[in-house]
């Protein structure tokens, strides 16, 4: 894929970049992205491995980078993140709340649903993007910049058969990311949502893969029916969106929720 033209005030030379899930994905697009825009990053993941693959790459753009292996389910594990980059990097400005439990985990319908597993999605997908805020904004407002950009999903506003916990977990993101940029909108912060839609990622392949082989149909026919424009995104063009908003570019964009999407919500 072309690179898009980065000539309308993304530079974030001298911001340092918190990146959750930062292994893989959408969240390894975004911090590799801030970092070509000239921030430093720190990345946080459950898995070392994939955030020691990540960090290679960021410090191959020569900017300060750092990788934190951590499990955000755990409410401790926020605060203490925050500190650690802090006090690694400096005070966080931009903050990228990405990592997320999805709805594939567990596909069963209300009903049938694990208790267990309600609790994880929204202490990952919601309670922890909340924490982070809370230990990162006191920071941002004292220096009266800063930027919040919060991965929800498209389900926010659509639902998603047999994926309440994940639904729950990214709609209320998103009214969390809207009530926080009523808060913070005279202190110089910015709070965003970004709604992906379909995304082509290891995860999804796998999920994809078997719902087409359950209705006997091609991956690739599944694949183009999911969306009007007849594909998948790379996770890049999340990363594109989430550099723009994290720019000076978008000082006057707050409480949005920008579904990136291929046009799947106008299904």
């Amino acid at each position: 894929m072309a690179r898009p033209a980065t000539d309308f005030g993304a530079s974030l030379t001298g911001r340092v970049a918190l990146v959750t899930g930062g292994g893989r994905g959408i969240g390894r697009a975004i911090a590799i992205e801030l970092a070509r825009a000239g921030a430093s990053v720190a990345i946080a993941a459950r898995t070392a491995s994939e955030l020691e693959s990540t960090l290679g790459e960021l410090n191959a753009l020569g900017v300060k980078a750092l990788a934190i292996p951590i499990d955000l389910a755990d409410r401790a594990e926020p605060a203490r993140l925050a500190s650690d980059v802090a006090a690694r990097l400096g005070q966080i400005d931009v903050l990228v709340n990405n990592a997320g439990v999805g709805s594939s985990i567990d596909p069963r319908p209300v009903a049938d649903f694990s208790d267990r597993t309600w609790d994880l999605t929204l202490a990952t997908n919601l309670t922890a993007p909340y924490l982070l805020c809370k230990a990162t904004l006191p920071a941002m407002i004292a220096k009266r910049w800063g930027r919040v950009i919060n991965i929800a999903s498209i389900v926010a506003s659509i639902g998603a058969q047999a994926g309440s916990a994940y639904a729950a977990s990214k709609g209320g993101l998103v009214a969390f990311t809207k009530s926080l940029a009523l808060e913070v909108a005279k202190t110089g912060i910015t709070a965003n949502a970004i709604c992906p839609g379909p995304v082509r990622t290891r995860t999804s392949d796998l999920r994809l893969s078997q719902i087409a082989e359950e209705r006997g149909v091609s991956f690739g026919d599944l694949e183009r029916g999911l969306t009007p424009m007849a594909r998948r995104l790379d996770p890049v063009e999340i990363a594109y969106v989430a550099v723009f908003l994290a720019s000076d570019a978008a000082a006057a964009i707050t409480g949005q929720a920008w579904n990136v999407d291929a046009g799947a919500v106008m299904r």
